[in-house]
């Protein structure tokens, strides 16, 4: 049981990121101190965003300049603070030529090196990982191998490597690699956030992440004559965010925690956005699985990636999180709908 002061500073690392930009909005807009890191301080327009969310918020926010590749940088950042939120990670499903360079070594040095920092400073009290579902399992056939044909948080990712499916192997290395060193100490207590597929509206207009890719990829017709089939696991950023902040000041909050909202396949994706975009050349049907596994390589799936996710629901069991952090998931209507609206406004989708 850990009671985090709520007047020391909190340490969000990666701030400019998609959920890690949440994390900022929300700790400030509750009044802390927020302090948070960038890769370049001078690279002012890559966070300037968050300058303008601070001036407007009842908090106070700090820059700090932070590698995860570089020992010891995360320091000086960290001094006086209770609660460190690690979210920093590199993202990347597609376009990968070196798995190991590109996202696992990133990933888990990034995760030693900012919890080497932890160990070295002694007012550090809890630490809030962002992990994702994919350290629970690899791919969606692996739903077969679960008891109850749904993901628990007992359930690890064991079918994942460097050379297939490298991100959630980079995942689950980090993961791992945390809880071996938070059990190797007694004064800070580790929690884990394990989100599902985030959606949501953004803070800024970046297009690099995945969830934008997706919608940009449904509004301009490349699923038009069909939608792979299978559930996948949504959830809100601005939750996923929210459970970040939860989890770091609930006292006898504990473990992983599975966080998704709702399992959902991309036709009912589709069908959320045409109720208030009809004009949008959306899918109606699923496209055969066959199919999708010939044009698959077209789009940057691989067919064994198409073999072994297309067509397989996701189920996962989010009672956990609901019970141990006490949250409420918003309506996978709102998420989406409020996700294709802010594109639109800021002119990253446009009308046909």
């Amino acid at each position: 049981m850990k009671t985090i002061d709520r007047t020391k500073p909190v340490l969000v690392t990666g701030g400019t990121g998609y959920l890690a930009s949440w994390i900022v909005k929300q700790l400030l807009d509750d009044g802390l101190e927020v302090r948070t890191t960038v890769r370049n301080l001078s690279q002012k327009d890559k966070y300037a965003h968050l300058t303008a969310l601070a001036v407007k918020s009842k908090g106070v926010l700090q820059f700090f300049e932070a590698d995860l590749l570089k020992k010891g940088s995360f320091a000086e950042a960290m001094k006086g603070c209770e609660l460190v939120i690690h979210t920093a990670s590199p993202f990347k499903i597609s376009g990968i030529k070196n798995a190991q360079k590109e996202l696992v070594e990133p990933a888990l040095e990034g995760t030693r090196n900012v919890l080497e920092t932890v160990n070295a400073t002694d007012s550090v009290q809890r630490v809030v990982l962002t992990s994702s579902v994919v350290a629970i399992f690899g791919d969606a056939i692996d739903i077969q191998k679960t008891k109850n044909g749904i993901f628990t948080e007992a359930y690890w990712n064991t079918t994942s490597s460097a050379g297939h499916q490298p991100y959630p192997y980079s995942k689950v290395q980090a993961e791992k690699l945390a809880w071996e060193m938070a059990e190797k100490q007694s004064r800070w207590d580790l929690l884990v956030i394990n989100p599902g597929f985030i959606m949501g509206p953004s803070l800024t207009k970046r297009t690099d992440s995945t969830s934008v890719e997706i919608m940009i990829q449904m509004a301009s017709g490349k699923f038009k004559t069909g939608a792979p089939a299978g559930n996948m696991s949504f959830v809100d950023v601005r939750d996923v965010a929210k459970a970040h902040i939860l989890a770091g000041f609930t006292p006898n909050a504990s473990g992983r925690h599975i966080c998704t909202s709702a399992d959902k396949s991309f036709l009912e994706l589709a069908d959320v956005i045409r109720a208030e975009h009809p004009e949008f050349p959306l899918p109606k049907k699923f496209v055969p699985k066959w199919l999708f596994s010939l044009i698959a390589p077209l789009i940057g799936f691989t067919r064994k990636y198409v073999k072994l996710n297309v067509g397989f629901d996701l189920k996962m069991d989010n009672s956990y999180i609901k019970k141990d952090l006490g949250i409420e998931f918003l309506p996978f209507q709102k998420t989406i709908s409020d996700h294709f609206n802010q594109l639109l406004a800021d002119g990253i989708i446009k009308k046909p």
